[in-house]
């Protein structure tokens, strides 16, 4: 069929470089050329025994295989239990639902704030997804643009007044997603007397809040006063406990904004497969020093991977937060997708372009932090025989 058989909206959608990159990974791997892949942000931690244990136990029960309908009450107290100890934050089982995973949780959310033509905003340069929420929702989506020089934090005072008029959300993430940097308390404070005195709702996505390489831990948006009058937080545990493929997040905040999601959520599925549910539980509510000791071995990387690169040329400085290092190209290059495809085809090694997360990125690329530091090691070595960053 040609296009005229399919949306505007599915027609707009490119494969763009994250096509091209695994194309010309393909052909480097049948030339028999190592590859390392530092592009995609899949943990290569192994999840915790006992809540594999758990989800093995309830796949054995056929009673667990029917329609889950709803959240186990067990589930919604676990995510109680986690808030109240993980970040001192008291929720009720009404500010809180599970989702199919946070990116498919924020593809849909818009849909119950936005009308054609209402303002959402997101950050530029920030993760693709929290663009694609307004999207669908077929809000008109307007960025508010974070730079290095502010230390990535959005100027809310530069926000035009005509615009916040028409906005119904605004998305922040700290620690984000590609530009590894995290929030002081003050900003948490301003942005949510912000959101009070414009009338706007804040989505935060709180995926990294495990993996920080600050003095302090990583906080929740929800532990900051008022913010459950103006927002919800996307809660994940695919990058703290490794569940990256049971796409298993939570909702938690605002109880109006969750009774609305979950009447939304209600006409397009079925609930979380009973099995997760349980291995969700056994998470939430069981031993947890391994995120401390993964978060340790997050931050070997983070330093051996930035040192050694400084070492060789590339000033790369050391990530504040997430899983990623987030760094300016070298001079010389058009774009951080010509440095990329460079990068592989010369050395092997696969990072993402900074102009995949919008135009702010240009200029920089980032980096997962999910091979060990022998593997980084190589990659340092196979890096500087490249010449590539000899001045």
């Amino acid at each position: 069929m040609d296009n005229s058989h399919f949306s505007t909206l599915i027609n707009n959608f490119q494969q763009g470089i994250f096509g091209a990159l695994n194309e010309k990974k393909e052909e480097l791997l049948k030339e028999g050329r190592k590859v390392y892949n530092l592009s995609v942000g899949t943990p290569d931690f192994k999840p915790a025994p006992h809540v594999m244990k758990a989800m093995q136990e309830a796949c054995g029960k056929p009673e667990n295989y029917k329609y889950s309908l709803a959240d186990l009450p067990e589930l919604l107290e676990a995510v109680q239990y986690r808030y109240k100890k993980r970040f001192g934050v008291e929720i009720d089982t009404d500010e809180v639902m599970s989702v199919y995973g946070s990116q498919e949780a924020m593809a849909h959310i818009g849909m119950i704030f936005c009308d054609p033509g209402d303002v959402i905003l997101v950050p530029n340069p920030g993760y693709p997804m929290f663009e694609m929420s307004g999207i669908m929702a077929k809000a008109d989506v307007q960025y508010y643009t974070i730079e290095e020089k502010n230390g990535y934090l959005p100027d809310l005072d530069s926000i035009p007044a005509e615009t916040l008029k028409k906005t119904k959300y605004m998305i922040v993430s700290y620690p984000l997603n590609p530009v590894c940097v995290c929030a002081p308390d003050e900003f948490y404070e301003k942005l949510i007397a912000f959101a009070k005195k414009n009338d706007i709702v804040i989505l935060h996505d709180n995926a990294y809040s495990d993996i920080t390489y600050t003095e302090k831990p990583g906080k929740s948006f929800l532990a900051y006063e008022g913010a459950k009058d103006v927002g919800v937080e996307f809660y994940s545990l695919s990058k703290s406990y490794n569940l990256t493929g049971a796409r298993i997040s939570f909702v938690v905040g605002n109880k109006d904004i969750i009774s609305k999601f979950r009447l939304l959520r209600s006409q397009i599925d079925y609930g979380i497969f009973y099995p997760v549910q349980y291995a969700a539980i056994a998470a939430l509510t069981g031993p947890d020093d391994f995120i401390e000791e993964q978060r340790q071995e997050y931050g070997r990387r983070n330093r051996a991977l930035c040192g050694g690169l400084r070492r060789i040329g590339w000033n790369v400085p050391d990530s504040r937060g997430t899983m990623f290092v987030w760094a300016k190209i070298p001079d010389g290059y058009e774009s951080s997708a010509d440095f990329c495809m460079k990068l592989m085809e010369r050395t092997g090694v696969i990072v993402t372009p900074g102009s995949a997360f919008g135009t702010g990125g240009e200029g920089y690329v980032r980096m997962a932090l999910v091979v060990d530091e022998n593997t980084i090691e190589e990659i340092i070595r196979v890096l500087d025989e490249s010449g590539m960053f000899r001045s």
